[in-house]
């Protein structure tokens, strides 16, 4: 087990300030640490009600899940652009980008590293290669270092928002207009798995567009981040009394889909980190997504509707789009 410490900045409860650093449930660190795997000041500690002075130093490991071996699980994975310094794959569903104590199955850097793919080292060995992450159900584009000097250049690119992506959703109702919704996100204060719109929050804006409407009421949009918090697309669109076909965590009823969330990321665009040439990626939708598309939605026309140039047009105007 890898240790990890951290120096307590304010006072509080351990369990509650561990769950903050760690970005865990309060139970997953109400059991580490009175499975005797906290210390405060050198001291293992195994109540979680434990009062922490600031300056304190606390140190902590989590037990490793057992991985799956990649013997044991097919996963094929689409490989949309390459060259000596990145790589952008379209992510399936229900694959995690980089291990974590709490992950059990196969992940991304897995599959990249059975792959024998050369990946960036500045991210640490979990993350190795990774410029930035989609949810596990979120599907589509991911950008992947190679090389230390391209992940530097993209990390540079998404922090000045030269590089983004569009997204697609299937949502349960349609949208009253396009809009843009400016509101700060922070973790749920009720739910530790959750992030909500909080007051004092990080800002976060997202622009939605209107692109068609099925004969049920749901509605495919397209979104587009100009901040990168967790859950931010779902959140945004709760904000709205909307939710994303199959999201078994932001939406009121389970009812809505079967299926897992319909998000996918569709198109990727950044400088390359070397020639500085402008570069448009489209992931294909999956199978699942695509099927549902064609069977609730006028076919022709909405796959229209998502060719990169339509998808680019529905936002050049968005400082038209209704503020929420």
């Amino acid at each position: 087990m890898k240790s990890s410490v951290f120096i307590s900045q304010s006072l509080g409860r351990l369990d509650k300030l561990l769950s903050l650093e760690t970005n865990s449930s309060r139970n997953q660190i109400e059991k580490l640490i009175k499975s005797g795997l906290v210390a405060v000041d050198g001291k293992i500690v195994t109540k979680p009600s434990f009062k922490l002075l600031s300056g304190m130093s606390v140190e902590y490991s989590f037990k490793e899940a057992k991985k799956e071996s990649f013997s044991d699980i097919d996963i094929e994975i689409e490989i949309l652009f390459e060259d000596s310094d990145i790589l952008v794959l379209n992510k399936p569903t229900g694959l995690v980008v980089h291990p974590a104590p709490s992950v059990k199955e196969a992940t991304l850097v897995d599959w990249l590293r059975k792959k024998d793919i050369r990946l960036s080292t500045i991210s640490g060995e979990e993350r190795n290669g990774i410029v930035h992450r989609l949810d596990k159900d979120t599907s589509g584009a991911i950008l992947i270092a190679k090389s230390n000097f391209a992940h530097e250049e993209m990390s540079k690119q998404l922090q000045d928002r030269s590089m983004g992506r569009y997204y697609l959703a299937v949502v349960n109702y349609p949208l009253k207009d396009n809009c843009l919704v400016n509101k700060p996100i922070a973790r749920n204060p009720k739910n530790r798995l959750k992030m909500a719109v909080v007051e004092g929050g990080k800002d976060a804006k997202t622009a939605f567009a209107k692109v068609a409407t099925s004969s049920l009421d749901s509605e495919l949009i397209a979104a587009k981040l100009f901040s990168g918090r967790t859950h931010q697309i779902r959140v945004h669109l709760g904000a709205l009394n909307r939710y994303i076909l199959g999201d078994k965590v932001y939406s009121p009823s389970s009812t809505t889909h079967k299926s897992r969330i319909f998000l996918h990321a569709y198109l990727l665009y950044f400088k390359h980190p070397r020639s500085g040439e402008l570069i448009e990626v489209q992931a294909p939708l999956f199978s699942d997504m695509r099927e549902y598309i064609v069977d609730k939605f006028n076919k022709g026309d909405s796959f229209d509707r998502i060719e990169n140039r339509y998808i680019k047009e529905l936002f050049k105007e968005f400082n038209t789009f209704t503020t929420i």
